[in-house]
């Protein structure tokens, strides 16, 4: 595992000061060593940190100082993770318009690196942005989309996301119950993994938690999420892997 894998690997896993000190020694590092790629990673760590954190100025900032790295670099491989952070920051923000823009051109960019994984990840992004700017029928063939994606390609840390966005849309249709049981898959589905959502996406996993909870009785919200839980990814989406038992492959 390379640092920038390790300064990513930790921060889904939810350490956030770990992160914050390895990201700082590799922006030192980087630059007394000219190495602009490790730069743009440092302040990418930053930049997630900031997202996290929920100071959205500071994280633009971070990423628009990685974007200036990588662009004086002319690499524009580079460039790829800080303009994913501005489309998080602009999400966040609200301006979903802007977001799904911001998505929009960093699936391009990806299609063009090759980087197929990330291709898959924008796109998650961007149905969760349709759906808020109520697009709920193109949210549903992207959401529908992502997941022939990941049982096709094998994209295991994406499970949880999938349990997201189902209760998104599930939450969107009035269909409650459904949205809680896929609320507790996904915070299982997290947990088997030994990781936490993304930021934008924790914000998103709140706001459904809120408006699920809000309509269903505590005690039926939980006994929901409890069900949703123990699911197998037969049960959550009519999908496994060869050989796999349970929700998730990892647990084989």
């Amino acid at each position: 595992m390379t640092d920038g894998q390790h300064l990513r690997a930790t921060f889904r896993q939810g350490d956030t000061d770990a992160v914050s000190r390895m990201a700082d020694a590799e922006v030192e590092r980087s630059r007394a060593a000219g190495d602009p790629a490790g730069e743009v990673e440092g302040l990418y760590g930053l930049a997630r940190v900031a997202l996290r954190g929920g100071d959205l100025e500071q994280a633009a900032d971070l990423a628009k100082h990685a974007l200036a790295v990588a662009q004086r670099a002319g690499e524009r491989r580079l460039e790829e993770r800080p303009r994913h952070v501005l489309a998080a920051v602009a999400r966040l923000s609200g301006d979903h318009e802007r977001a799904r823009d911001l998505y929009e051109a960093s699936i391009e960019l990806n299609r063009v690196l090759g980087q197929d994984e990330h291709v898959h990840s924008e796109y998650h992004n961007l149905a969760l942005v349709e759906l808020h700017l109520g697009n709920v029928e193109r949210a549903r063939q992207l959401i529908a989309e992502s997941r022939e994606r990941v049982f096709r390609a094998g994209y295991r840390d994406f499970l949880p996301y999938l349990g997201l966005a189902g209760a998104a849309l599930a939450s969107e249709d009035g269909d409650m119950p459904l949205a809680a049981r896929l609320i507790g898959f996904t915070d299982q589905a997290f947990a088997d993994l030994g990781q936490v959502p993304d930021p934008d996406d924790a914000r998103e996993l709140d706001g459904i938690r809120i408006r699920v909870s809000a309509v269903l009785e505590r005690d039926a919200f939980e006994s929901e999420c409890a069900t949703g839980a123990a699911w197998t990814l037969m049960r959550a989406f009519g999908r496994t892997w060869p050989g796999d038992t349970g929700r998730c492959p990892d647990e084989e």
